[in-house]
């Protein structure tokens, strides 16, 4: 679709083992450009410097597009620069309702096809609930924890206020899946990951949840080191300035959601009164034979304007706040990485004044120190490298996201008006 993100290249058919770490290096010195803060990281250019301008001063092309309906395609030109060099095709779609005795659900269909060696045929479609999305990011998370793991939309609605089987519900969630899957497949390692694999093949999802139960223990053993007491004596600027940068992104992100959210309410309660008040012209003007030909065309004026207004609200609540509230819940996970960044760096610290505060003295640093300082290095690169793409993903977005709203507000003044 038009509005839908760029996707990103992804790694090609190596598999995970084979693909390098940015920090495959026993040099310090080598290591050292690897963890250099990037300039751009946040605080991005735009994405048309050349291009663009904004009343603020930024250069600009002056060159406007010939309607209101061409905006956007400027930003569908490079939409399919990369499909050549992907190798995984991922799509959510014929949302199905299941009437169980115990329950009621929604399952979608996930097909994909693909030429990836670690692939057994080159397409497969399978059923997918909410739940298995959800255990795949619950993996993800497990088997990956030092990459950011893209944003489920919430499973639960408010009570009374939307109906999680409603047409509006269904489709506006299977969208959400859809990138969920989409964002995955583009990242250039959680794409092959085996619980990604698994979860686009496997006809029985279940048989799998349930060989993931016995591994609980585990994990527990593996994140012994969240719960810790030794607190991080100072975040690296560079990861400091990463945590102001997502507290005051998700803190405006917020408001502009409460005020979208309001401004929609306003209008759904504007378009009530609008509904009630052209039909009295209509009445009005059978009424009054003299003037029953304006009051009737102020009527159908009043009702063209109430059609233009459904439009301009659907599309805000349909393509305007998914996105507002899809980089809210981004900005959680990426915190989230952030703290799991922190507690290991905390836990090296930890092991470095238990080793200090021994006389001993010791040829070489113990392993078990050695082993977290790479966990400390692995955290950094993979943070870092998913920031900037996350920055990037962003950027694409936001620019469709707000030029599409700009043309559909266009629209409707322009229908409003010729009315």
């Amino acid at each position: 679709a038009a509005s839908a993100p760029k996707p990103l290249p992804s790694s090609g058919p190596k598999s995970l083992r084979e693909m390098p770490h940015p920090l495959a290096t026993s040099s310090s010195e080598e290591m050292g450009p690897a963890l250099t803060p990037s300039p751009d990281l946040l605080l991005p250019r735009s994405i048309a410097d050349k291009d663009l301008s904004l009343p603020n001063g930024t250069p600009v092309d002056t060159s406007s597009p010939a309607s209101s309906s061409s905006l956007l395609n400027r930003l569908q030109l490079d939409d399919d620069l990369d499909v050549e060099t992907r190798d995984l095709f991922v799509t959510v779609d014929d949302p199905k309702k299941h009437v169980c005795t115990m329950e009621t659900y929604i399952t979608y269909r996930v097909t994909t096809k693909t030429t990836r060696a670690e692939f057994d045929l080159p397409e497969y479609s399978v059923r997918r609930r909410y739940q298995d999305f959800d255990w795949l990011r619950n993996k993800l998370e497990e088997s990956q924890p030092t990459h950011l793991i893209p944003p489920l939309p919430e499973k639960f609605v408010v009570k009374g206020v939307v109906d999680r089987f409603s047409e509006e519900f269904v489709e506006t969630r299977r969208k959400a899946l859809d990138k969920f899957l989409k964002r995955i497949t583009d990242h250039p390692v959680l794409s092959f990951n085996e619980h990604f694999n698994v979860f686009l093949t496997a006809k029985d999802l279940n048989a799998y949840k349930k060989q993931g139960m016995a591994l609980l223990s585990k994990v527990g053993e593996s994140v012994k080191y969240v719960t810790g007491g030794y607190k991080l004596r100072s975040r690296p600027l560079e990861f400091a300035a990463i945590g102001d940068y997502l507290d005051t992104f998700s803190l405006k992100l917020g408001t502009i959601d409460r005020i979208a959210q309001r401004i929609i309410k306003e209008q759904l309660e504007y378009l009530v009164e609008l509904r009630e008040y052209g039909p009295v012209y209509s009445t009005w003007g059978g009424l009054e034979v003299e003037l029953s030909e304006p009051l009737e065309g102020v009527s159908a004026c009043v009702g063209n304007c109430c059609t233009a207004l459904e439009e301009l609200s659907e599309d805000m609540t349909e393509e305007f706040l998914p996105v507002l509230r899809e980089y809210i819940l981004y900005a959680e996970s990426m915190k989230n990485v952030l703290k799991k960044r922190d507690q290991v760096q905390a836990e090296y610290e930890a092991k470095l004044e238990a080793v200090a505060l021994k006389k001993e003295d010791r040829p070489k640093v113990p392993t078990d120190v050695e082993k977290c300082q790479d966990r400390v290095e692995c955290f950094n690169a993979d943070l870092k490298a998913d920031m900037e793409r996350w920055q990037n993903n962003k950027r694409q977005d936001f620019r469709q996201l707000l030029m599409g709203m700009a043309d559909k507000n266009i629209q409707y003044y322009e229908k409003v008006c010729v009315t």
